[in-house]
Formats: structure tokens, C-alpha cells, sequence
């Protein structure tokens, strides 16, 4: 009798061992998985990194999670809801550290700059806008601020001194040519380009090729690589408390491989400009 009931102990140690081994391998595989949160063309993006044989040799094992809207990922991002997230513009990305009492976030690397045009139906280029034109501009505080700074840029208009990431029509200095704005849900701009009463559509990138469009072939001016553009730039952050993660940093790595690159290149037509620059250039660095 208590040879048996020693064997029911042995055979019990047995599987609570195999349970705790089982459990703990269990923990190990998920503690390695890094949780990148994103949006719409993005999330595809890190859908498809995530499956290469580039994130294989990295040894990175991550999961896409895609939220609706920025505001929110940021959040989730700072709270440790996700590890790292990619959608947004360095700009975008100051002002929420700004403003956030939920945490701070910190950029490990750039990625991309997605070019935002003005387009129009009636004018082939940007010096043909007559003056008194209507120009549709996306109300949002983040791209209103964009496309003013893309008008001057343009020499369209001149901006106040301490024009920032989420001003608007405000602070614009002066408007020698007398446009008009209207302002409009950014979704909505491809189909504002048929409107006999608009002149000009400044339209994201994402929009415009939901439209159909290339901002490379189709606007009459877009953004390019500049001192002007360096706050649109888009990047990979994560919580301030992770920024020396090495393991975070291999997806800076694995974005800019050869292979991501051309997957990249060719799904999107080149729009997404590839942009691999350290962090000082956000401080004036070349």
C-alpha cells in the first residue's frame, strides 16, 4: 500500500513538473514577442516584415496590432499596452510628448517620408493658381499645419516665426495672393479635385492613392527631402523607459533591409521615400 501511494506521489511530482516547464517555456515565447501597433497602409507594412526571412535572421518574433487612430496607439504605446509603434511623423510625435500626462514616448530610428501634394484639375502647375483661388485644406490640426507649411514652401503663402506642429490657418503671416481655405475631412480630397469650386486639394498620401493617384506623377507639387520636411518624417517610437532596448532597435534594422525596401518600393509605387537618417537630424544635423 505505501509503495503505491509513493508511486502516486513520484507520478504527481512528475506532472506538476511538467506543467511549471510547460508554463514557463510558454512565458519565455511570449515575453519575446515584440507588439508593433500601427495603422491602415502601415500595419500591412509590419504584417509583411513580420512573416520575411529578414525578421527570421534577426531572430525578432512580432505581432501587428492595428488601431484606428493615433491618438489612441500612442497612448496604449506609452502605457505599455504595446511595445513599439510605427505610423507617425517626428512632428506628431513632439506634440504628443508635449502634451501627454500618460507618458512619454522616445523615437529609436527613422523610416519614411510620405510625401503630401497639392493636386488640381485645373491648374498643370503650382504658379499657374491664380490669385483669389480656393484651396482645400484637411481641417485636422497635425495636417492643416502640414499643408500650410507645404504652401510655403511652395512661396505660396509665408507662415508666423513660431508656426507649429498643430497650428492652423491662424498663423498664417501673410496671403499675398488671397486665397481662400476651405477646410475639409482629409478623406474626402480626392473627390473635392472634381469640384468646380475648388482650385487646388493639398491630399495625404494615403488618400490620394486610395484615389488612384501617385503623388510623384500626379500632383503639381509635393514634399521632398529638406530642412523644411524634417518634422514629417515618420518614425518608430516606443516608451521613454525602453529606449536603450536592443531588441526594439533591430526593427529600425529590419526596416531598412534590402528586402523590406523593395516590397516596399513596389507595393507602393515609391511613395513611401525611404528615409535612414540618425535621430540627430532632427536637430539639425545633415
Amino acid at each position: 500500500m505505501k509503495k503505491k501511494i509513493w508511486i502516486s506521489i513520484a507520478l504527481l511530482a512528475v506532472i506538476v513538473i511538467v506543467i511549471i516547464s510547460y508554463t514557463a517555456g510558454s512565458h519565455d515565447k511570449d515575453s519575446n514577442v515584440i507588439t508593433v501597433g500601427s495603422v491602415t497602409s502601415d500595419a500591412d507594412i509590419w504584417r509583411h516584415l513580420a512573416k520575411s526571412e529578414e525578421a527570421k535572421k534577426l531572430k525578432l518574433n512580432i505581432e501587428v496590432k492595428e488601431f484606428t487612430d493615433g491618438l489612441t496607439l500612442n497612448k496604449a504605446t506609452a502605457e505599455g499596452q504595446v511595445d513599439i509603434n510605427a505610423f507617425q511623423s517626428y512632428g506628431y510625435f513632439k506634440a504628443f510628448n508635449k502634451e501627454s500626462k500618460d507618458g512619454k514616448l522616445t523615437s529609436l530610428g527613422t523610416t519614411y517620408l510620405e510625401p503630401l501634394g497639392i493636386y488640381s484639375e485645373k491648374y498643370k502647375n503650382i504658379k499657374d493658381i491664380p490669385s483669389g483661388a480656393t484651396i482645400a485644406i484637411a481641417k485636422d490640426l497635425a495636417d492643416e499645419s502640414r499643408g500650410l507649411k507645404l504652401l510655403a514652401d511652395a512661396g505660396l503663402i509665408s507662415l508666423d516665426d513660431n508656426f507649429g506642429a498643430l497650428d492652423g490657418l491662424e498663423k498664417i503671416k501673410s496671403n499675398p495672393h488671397h486665397f481662400k481655405f476651405k477646410e475639409i475631412d482629409d478623406t474626402t480630397g480626392g473627390r473635392l479635385l472634381h469640384d468646380n469650386g475648388i482650385d487646388a486639394v493639398l491630399i495625404s498620401n494615403s488618400v490620394s492613392q486610395a484615389a488612384g493617384l501617385n503623388v510623384l506623377q500626379d500632383s503639381i507639387y509635393h514634399e521632398h527631402i529638406n530642412n523644411h520636411t524634417r518634422e514629417n518624417i515618420n518614425i518608430i517610437v516606443t516608451a521613454a523607459k525602453n529606449k536603450n532596448n536592443e531588441s526594439y532597435k533591430k526593427l529600425v534594422t529590419l526596416y531598412h533591409a534590402k528586402a523590406s525596401q523593395r516590397y516596399i518600393a513596389k507595393k507602393y509605387h515609391g511613395t513611401k521615400t525611404e528615409v535612414d537618417k540618425p535621430l540627430s537630424y532632427f536637430e539639425g544635423d545633415k
